[in-house]
């Protein structure tokens, strides 16, 4: 009885306690201009005085400077924060400014009304304060990308109210508090990246408003939670690279909204075919390096917007559903390393998006499908250790974007189809282990970008193709196991490659020490060869003394002339053009140039005036005669001809080729390629061909600049110095691809000569040290590349930058800061739309890669090898939007003042 007259007495004093606090105002009311007016104001007061202590606890310079507009009263008007409409602080936000500092004076009990606290992407160290609990209003929590340590504070079960928390991307470490079930409001959660260990406590299962669950790269273990899709709403779910082993949960097989799914690297188990079920939404899905089975079934080809499925290392059984090739929107497939077998379905012909296909290491056989010429797109292609047999498709030749091409270890036989020679972006090429036959196809060596290549352990037979010279980009070699003979080419890849690249082949030669000098007489031969083989050399003998003769004779006839001409045979008159089987006389050069007549003139350089001539094969041809003062320095022609002899070697596809040099009394003058859309300098000063260079075009060009640059640099043995990288210096084909060219000036970089006593080089590209001292090494070379490229990104010189860099390094004057601030929209070229997307990513790095190669110090500079390595991969992401970078952000520390 007490307790039914308890209830109601109780909820009439709580009525009565909610109708006295209603009238609490009314009773305290002041009038106008009085005191109470001022509660707001000591609010906000007391805010400001918690916020300056926390600026006061950073530790640098810099971090001082980004707040220097907190002062005063008024947290409002400061950078980074926004009030509510009474004056309180409700939102804080300081992303990507690199503050450096703890939380730990960061009074958060001052702060009844945050709303959103987002310090990510800074360098805010130590732990994560328990204080942070009293934030209850708390909605995002965004610090993520910094360097805090130690756990996850319990606290955390206060803020009932928010529905993002990201602290991904530090060195938190410990278990995951059980706690965090009690953030039921939750949306995303994002610990991602951090050194988190332990099973996930069972309380996440009541996280059912999860959209976003992001665990990746940590140390967890045990099972993931069995229902995080049980409300339905989940989209992005990321737990890989863990130790999370046992089932897939359960939930998942019924969460429609799933778009993106990435539980690889752990041990879970499951059967593929039934534990997961239909997304009309799934964009990727990577359950690769688990323990699953099952066999993929024809519900696979229904995801329509799938772009990626990769489930290697697996045990999955059973073929390839051919209703994949319904997932048209599929861009990389990766069944590798599991247990499938049958033929490779010709329906996946019909994803014209795919450029990644790898199905390595399985059971497969048949023959590959020749509707493979389909996928135009396709850039990667593995089907490396399967029973793949028959000829390989000649249609293959039609997937002209193929960078990766792995067919090893499998069963095909018959020759390898010259139409691969048509794939002129492959990189890497692997025909190992199979029943191939015949002779290598020239057409192999048009591979100019190729860097690995293995051919071992197939039936090959005969020589490899002298046109293999001019792979200039090859790095590794492996021939072995086969009935190759004769010469090696004479390129890096094959002298510097180790003996177990050769074994195993019936007579392979070349000057290496892991094979036989190659020599004209054996005693395999048949008698009739030996004879064939002392008569030639008889014959070769007469035909010389033949032409010396000649010769002779034509020198006296024009005993004023004195002639020398660079190439392979020399005569008076002529000399080689390479690629070319005849002699080109001089003769010919002076008609093709109409005796240098101005008509034909390309374009002028300090060094000589280029012409256009056709050779009588039909090939056009640069042909550069030097002026007469650059005539009078070629002296010493022993040492000239040296020189040019290593040039005429280089063969890169970033730089011209140099096929001939000859020198008269009257005149002397190279012969180069001829590259149709002349120098960059060109291109950048003209309205309508600087419209023609986009972004990505230009960012290629840059690229091959710095490749040029680094094989001269680096894979010249002894090094070579250009001395004279300039705008006029690049030029463009027809695809846009830079060429580095004009050798005139070029030296090699002796270990025992390095002061030149004559000044070379082009006006306002030459490095600064050149001033004081005629010591020149790379660095210089170096220096010319962040001229360049900064001239790229801007389409004019960047002459009044280069001396606000140079006078940055030395003073701290307003004057030297002036051009540092700028922002970078404003400083690049305008005649062309603002970059996006990745595209942006990629100005933003090369004009930091250009500001480091300006650094005055030559030591600070980077190697030429360092900056075209950072033109593999990807770029990385910015920190802030493209229009708010400016150009302090992109400087290096050590040409930046405080």
């Amino acid at each position: 009885m007490m307790s039914l007259l308890q209830k109601p007495f109780s909820m009439f004093l709580q009525v009565l306690f909610f109708l006295l606090l209603m009238c609490i105002p009314s009773f305290f009311a002041f009038p106008p201009n009085s005191s109470a007016t001022s509660f707001g104001a000591a609010e906000g007061n007391e805010e400001a005085e918690a916020l300056l202590k926390w600026k006061a606890s950073l530790d640098d310079n810099h971090s001082q400077a980004v707040l220097s507009s907190w002062v005063g009263s008024s947290p409002c008007k400061w950078l980074g924060i926004t009030c509510d409409n009474s004056g309180s602080v409700a939102n804080f936000s300081l992303p990507h400014f690199d503050l450096r500092g703890t939380l730990h004076s960061f009074n958060f009990s001052s702060f009844p009304n945050l709303l959103t606290l987002n310090l990510r992407n800074n360098s805010i160290y130590g732990t994560i304060p328990f204080e942070i609990g009293l934030l209850t209003s708390l909605n995002v929590l965004y610090l993520d990308k910094n360097n805090l340590t130690g756990l996850i504070p319990s606290s955390i079960e206060n803020l009932r109210n928010l529905s993002i928390l990201n602290i991904a991307e530090n060195n938190l470490s410990g278990s995951v508090p059980r706690e965090i079930g009690q953030l039921e409001s939750l949306v995303f959660l994002v610990l991602s990246f951090n050194n988190l260990s332990g099973s996930l406590p069972p309380e996440m299962n009541n996280l059912t408003h999860l959209m976003s669950l992001h665990l990746s790269l940590n140390n967890f273990t045990g099972h993931l939670p069995r229902d995080l899709c049980l409300g339905g709403l989940l989209v992005n779910f990321t737990a890989a690279l863990n130790h999370f082993s046992g089932p897939i949960p359960k939930s998942l097989r019924n969460c429609p909204r799933l778009f993106r799914v990435r539980l690889e690297g752990n041990q879970l188990t499951g059967n593929i075919s039934e534990d997961f079920g239909l997304y009309p939404n799934l964009n990727y899905m990577d359950l690769s390096h688990n323990d699953l089975y099952g066999e993929l079934t024809w519900k696979w080809g229904g995801f329509h917007n799938l772009t990626s499925l990769k489930l290697s290392n697996n045990n999955i059984t059973g073929e390839i559903p051919s209703e994949l090739g319904k997932a048209t929107r599929l861009q990389v497939i990766d069944l590798s390393s599991n247990l499938l077998k049958g033929a490779i379905p010709k329906e996946l012909a019909q994803l014209k998006a795919l450029f990644n296909l790898t199905l390595h290491n399985n059971h497969l056989f048949g023959v590959l499908p020749v509707e493979i010429q389909m996928l135009s797109q396709l850039r990667a292609l593995n089907l490396a250790s399967n029973n793949l047999g028959g000829s390989i498709p000649k249609q293959l030749g039609e997937c002209s974007n193929l960078l990766q091409l792995n067919l090893s270890h499998n069963k095909f036989v018959g020759s390898i189809p010259s139409e691969i020679g048509f794939l002129h972006f492959l990189g890497n090429l692997d025909l190992s282990g199979n029943l191939l036959a015949g002779e290598i196809p020239s057409q192999i060596g048009q591979l100019n970008q190729l860097e690995t290549m293995n051919l071992s352990h197939n039936k090959l037979s005969g020589l490899i193709p002298t046109a293999f010279v001019d792979l200039v980009s090859l790095t590794d070699i492996d021939i072995s196991y086969n009935e190759l003979e004769g010469p090696i080419p004479k390129i890096k890849a094959f002298i510097e490659a180790p003996y177990e690249a050769f074994i195993n082949n019936s007579g392979l030669c070349g000057n290496v020490s892991s094979l036989k000098p190659c020599t004209l007489l054996t005693s395999r031969r048949k008698n009739n060869k030996i004879v064939i083989l002392i008569l030639f050399p008889l014959l070769g003998s007469l035909l010389v003394l033949l032409i010396m003769v000649g010769c002779l004779y034509s020198h006296r006839r024009t005993s004023r002339e004195r002639v020398s001409c660079l190439g392979e045979r020399q005569s008076p008159h002529s000399f080689v053009v390479w690629g070319h089987e005849e002699e080109i006389l001089h003769e010919t050069i002076i008609q093709a140039t109409n005796n240098f007549n101005f008509n034909n003139c390309i374009g002028k350089g300090g060094y000589g005036i280029v012409y256009r001539a056709m050779l009588p094969t039909g090939q056009v041809v640069a042909v550069k005669k030097l002026h007469p003062s650059r005539e009078d320095e070629l002296m010493d022609l022993r040492t000239f001809r040296n020189e040019i002899r290593m040039l005429i070697d280089i063969r890169h596809r970033n730089i011209v080729k140099l096929y001939g040099f000859c020198s008269l009394i009257e005149h002397s003058f190279l012969v180069c390629e001829f590259i149709e859309r002349g120098s960059l300098k060109m291109n950048l000063t003209s309205e309508e061909q600087a419209m023609d260079l986009d972004w990505n075009r230009r960012l290629n060009v840059v690229k091959g600049v710095a490749n040029a640059l680094s094989y001269l640099h680096h894979d010249c043995s002894p090094p070579i110095i250009h001395r004279d990288i300039s705008s006029s210096n690049v030029l463009l084909d027809l695809e846009y691809e830079a060429h580095v060219s004009d050798f005139g000036i070029a030296r090699l970089l002796m270990p025992d000569s390095t002061n030149w006593t004559s000044f070379a080089g082009t006006f306002g590209y030459t490095a600064p040290e050149l001033a004081y001292t005629m010591r020149v090494n790379e660095k210089c070379d170096v220096y010319n590349f962040g001229v360049v490229t900064m001239e790229v990104i801007m389409g004019r010189h960047p002459g009044d930058l280069i001396s606000s860099l140079s006078a940055s390094a030395f003073s701290s004057s307003s004057c030297s800061q002036i051009n540092q601030h700028a922002l970078l929209k404003d400083v690049i070229d305008e005649r062309i739309p603002l970059p996006e997307n990745g595209v942006a990513e990629g100005v933003v790095s090369i004009i930091k890669i250009a500001f480091a190669c300006l650094l005055v110090d030559p030591q600070s500079r980077p190697t030429m090898r360092q900056v075209a390595s950072e033109f593999i991969g990807r770029w990385p992401p910015l920190p802030k939007s493209f229009s708010a970078m400016t150009l302090e952000d992109l400087m290096p520390q050590t040409t930046v003042t405080g």
